[in-house]
């Protein structure tokens, strides 16, 4: 077994943020690298913007002063823009550099040889392009009253990333209402495999008298009343559809027989 070696840490004793704070460390370290390079505040602001940086000189001198502090980004630009080799090391209250001037000078002329060679160049990264694909999406009120989600052109065409279009989508349904809350929200659009039936637990887009609903399918064993309308030619009984509500405050709607009833699709 491969025993873990054992952690050198940069400072000798503990990191305490709060202290490094009170006693500016880093805004010391930054005027100590510009310093160092020969520039003034002035030219150390105007430098910056070459590093995607725009900083006034109040404001790069706040920053020596401790009165701010760059956000993660400036800092790293302002480690390129000042040669600051050790980077985040070199921000460390206790600092103590591996190299004297004479070091880091040869080390500067070391890199520039190999960069000069041509033969250390990093891979070139791969750009990823992002595809975008167009989808059907409807309005759930307009589209419900006819019930042919994806034959009454009550829609929209709406240009999606390829890699957030879940596999299997026919279309979306712009939600409506707060019912399915905490999980689908007004105005949210989900996408639809199109079916004709979902399982118990799934979440569905349904027809019902016209309405339209985003509801989670279930089932139970119809009461008395009911019993002969859900009682096939065989002497079976089959369950009454339930649809579900997330929100609490929503009461069960349980669908009466011989009232129109469709499942559209499946949510996914």
């Amino acid at each position: 077994m491969k025993k873990e070696g054992k952690v050198t840490p940069i400072s000798a004793g503990k990191y305490d943020a709060t202290k490094e704070k009170n006693e500016n460390i880093v805004g010391q370290r930054i005027a100590e690298a510009r310093k160092k390079k020969g520039m003034s505040i002035v030219d150390f602001s105007k430098y910056m913007e070459n590093f995607g940086v725009k900083i006034s000189r109040g404001g790069a001198g706040k920053w020596e002063t401790g009165y701010s502090i760059p956000n993660a980004y400036q800092l790293i630009a302002i480690c390129t823009a000042l040669d600051i080799q050790d980077q985040l090391p070199f921000f460390i209250g206790d600092y103590t550099p591996t190299l004297n001037d004479e070091g880091e000078r040869k080390v500067a002329e070391y890199k520039a040889d190999l960069v000069a060679s041509g033969k250390y160049r990093p891979a070139p990264k791969q750009s990823s392009t992002i595809r975008f694909v167009e989808c059907p999406v409807y309005d759930m009120p307009v589209s419900a009253g006819t019930g042919n989600f994806l034959d009454d052109g009550q829609y929209e065409m709406v240009s999606v990333p390829e890699n957030m279009l879940p596999s299997g989508t026919d279309f979306g349904v712009r939600v409506t209402g707060d019912s399915m809350e905490p999980m689908y929200h007004d105005g949210q659009i989900v996408w639809v495999k199109e079916c004709s039936q979902v399982g118990v637990g799934e979440v569905g887009i349904f027809i019902y008298d016209g309405d339209g609903f985003i509801k989670v399918y279930n089932e139970q064993t119809p009461d008395e009343d009911h019993t002969e309308e859900y009682t096939d030619s065989y002497g079976m009984v089959h369950n009454q559809a339930v649809l579900v509500s997330l929100n609490e405050k929503y009461a069960d709607r349980v669908i009466e027989p011989g009232r129109f009833f469709k499942t559209v699709g499946r949510v996914l």
